[in-house]
């Protein structure tokens, strides 16, 4: 199995509801996200699928995320902006955007520190 990942980021503002502590006041990060997409043989040129294309893709759904507060957006209506719900909305795009026969996302992950990260990855075949 193949598996390539490009590495991006973006800076945006949230609060996190009904947590307890410091992270339920308004703060700011500056995110890193990773995408992997796997693919069980190369392409007729000997990729999984152009980091172009893979690059592309990410940076048109963050450019909607980048220097927003995310509690303002109606993907977080009712639910928190966490690092793990950030993870599986980028997730979801990308997978309904890039899936395809030979290929598809594996995981992503968000960064919202140096030393704190969420992963969702997909489950089964």
């Amino acid at each position: 199995m193949y598996e390539i990942k490009i590495k991006t980021d973006f800076a945006a503002a949230h609060c996190l509801r009904e947590v307890g502590g410091k992270c339920e006041s308004l703060h700011g990060h500056n995110f890193t996200v990773e995408v992997a997409v796997e693919s069980a043989a190369l392409d007729e040129l000997g990729m999984v699928i152009d980091f172009r294309i893979l690059k592309s893709k990410t940076q048109a759904i963050l450019q909607a995320l980048d220097h927003r507060y995310l509690n303002e957006l109606p993907l977080f209506k009712g639910k928190n902006p966490s690092s793990e719900n950030l993870a599986s909305y980028l997730f979801e795009e990308l997978a309904r955007q890039i899936d395809q026969q030979d290929y598809r996302v594996s995981w992503v992950a968000v960064w919202e520190s140096e030393t704190s990260r969420a992963t969702y990855r997909r489950t089964g075949k």
